[in-house]
């Protein structure tokens, strides 16, 4: 019976594969020659030119693009951002998405350059007599065959004549020939720009001094720029999301410890959205430190890591500094629990994000609320050092509701204030952001809140060895909550 099972398994592998490549077939049946060289030349950063130049269809194409890993059927997202660019909106359904969709998550998933966007939309405005006269304007530059608009800019671009950074000879043809394009070249400047301009810079270096060599050229620059914004994301195509674990003590049998009223209304949020993210949510109530071992040891060898994406592990408790409490009053460090999801403890989860949220206090002391000036210089607060060991392995965040030292504090109804925070961002904008930025807009929300006096304050704060984007692709017909 095992062995028909797994034949039954091992065809409807294959049926989905079949399916899947039957949709390509039919995706490729409406487009036209144009369609594939427009394809061909939107994939010149991926594929190499010569091996482009021997398709002459889309399926060849696709088979490029599915050698390359480029295209899989868990994640298509790529021939559907190239079926939106190419206008091709009909098709998008038999990639089950959207035009909707497509937009939504073309801000963190987009692979189609700027640059290229641009070439590809010129080219659309070019017609034949343009294009005569811009193959004019260039005189014996050009070799004298026969061109598309593509094959011009192509050409122009292979030549040096024009990149990313010098647009010179585009502004100039485009500028005697087709006027009303300069403005596309103006709009990327601007979108390009606004790129540049969410990288920090230092002012103290923004500006070298008269005549001082540069360290880095421009084209450096440009080079490392388009590395940074292009930094791989963690795959999430998986068979499943996840696991995702949240240990949540309400009593304690310690006497010096209280109850925690109000943190079933964080567990109850944190379920909702991590399950809403796809996550299978396993809740602990009251672990005692015994317990706590057990859940450890059950989920780093759990066999369902090898076909997840990723690891969530939520503490909602009592604690001191580096320190969180069992429901049987037992002090347990941050560090042990980390500690069992390395590479070498839990080879399940190796390559794959493991996120850690511990609402806890974190030590006795209350962090102050400073009145200050809406135009007043903002002297930021000074806290200790995150100190908390991450284990010496990539793929890590811990995220914690407050700073080494300091009070953590927690609504008696609502849940606490980081919970909640964390909660409400992921749902507002898991769908466009990293969990990096995400964080970033928590620690801000949170750092505005204060008690009834106005005394009482909290400062989030997080570390991490993340290597990739930890973003989450939309659940299945849900892009909203």
């Amino acid at each position: 019976m095992a062995s028909q099972g797994q034949c039954l398994s091992s065809s409807s592998d294959k049926n989905r594969k079949v399916n899947f490549r039957e949709r390509l077939l039919i995706i490729d049946s409406q487009l036209g020659v144009k369609d594939v060289e427009k394809l061909k030349f939107l994939c010149q950063d991926f594929v190499s030119h010569k091996k482009l130049e021997t398709c002459s269809s889309a399926l060849d194409i696709f088979d490029l693009l599915l050698a390359a890993d480029l295209l899989r059927e868990e994640d298509s997202f790529f021939l559907a951002e190239l079926l939106y660019i190419l206008e091709w909106i009909s098709l998008l359904r038999h990639l089950n998405y959207t035009k909707q969709q497509v937009e939504s998550l073309l801000p963190t998933q987009r692979k189609v350059s700027l640059f290229r966007n641009l070439l590809y939309e010129l080219s659309e405005g070019i017609i034949p007599e343009n294009l005569q006269s811009m193959i004019f304007l260039l005189g014996d530059s050009i070799p004298k065959i026969p061109m598309t608009s593509l094959g011009l800019l192509l050409y122009l671009e292979k030549q040096g004549k024009i990149d990313e950074d010098n647009l010179t000879s585009l502004e100039y043809l485009c500028g005697k020939t087709v006027p009303k394009l300069v403005e596309k070249i103006e709009k990327y400047k601007r979108e390009k720009a606004a790129q540049l301009a969410t990288l920090p810079v230092d002012k103290e270096t923004e500006s070298l001094h008269q005549g001082e060599e540069e360290l880095f050229s421009r084209s450096d620059t440009t080079k490392f720029l388009r590395a940074l914004q292009e930094v791989a994301v963690y795959r999430m195509h998986g068979k499943h999301r996840g696991h995702c674990v949240i240990v949540n003590n309400h009593r304690f049998t310690s006497t010096s410890l209280p109850d925690r009223p109000g943190t079933h209304k964080d567990a109850e949020s944190l379920k909702r959205v991590f399950q809403w993210l796809g996550f299978t949510v396993h809740t602990h109530v009251d672990v005692t430190k015994g317990r706590m071992d057990e859940v450890l040891q059950e989920q780093k060898s759990h066999p369902g890591h090898a076909d997840g994406d990723c690891f969530v592990f939520c503490v909602l408790t009592h604690g001191k500094d580096r320190m969180v409490y069992s429901s049987d009053g037992v002090p347990i460090p941050i560090g042990e629990i980390l500690s069992h999801f390395t590479a070498q403890q839990c080879p399940g989860l190796v390559g794959k994000p493991k996120l850690f949220f511990i609402q806890a206090c974190q030590g006795e002391a209350i962090q102050p609320s400073v009145p200050i000036e809406a135009d007043a210089l903002n002297p930021e607060d000074t806290f200790p050092p995150l100190e908390y060991r991450i284990p010496i392995t990539v793929d890590f965040l811990l995220g914690l509701s407050t700073v080494p030292g300091y009070l953590s504090f927690r609504h008696m109804e609502e849940g606490s204030w980081y919970i909640q925070s964390l909660c409400k961002h992921l749902k507002n904008f898991v769908l466009h952001e990293d969990i990096l930025s995400i964080l970033t807009v928590v620690n801000h929300d949170v750092s505005r809140k204060a008690d009834i006096r106005g005394i009482k304050k909290q400062m989030p704060q997080s570390a991490n060895t993340l290597t990739k984007k930890v973003v989450f692709p939309a659940p299945p017909g849900a892009l909203q909550w």
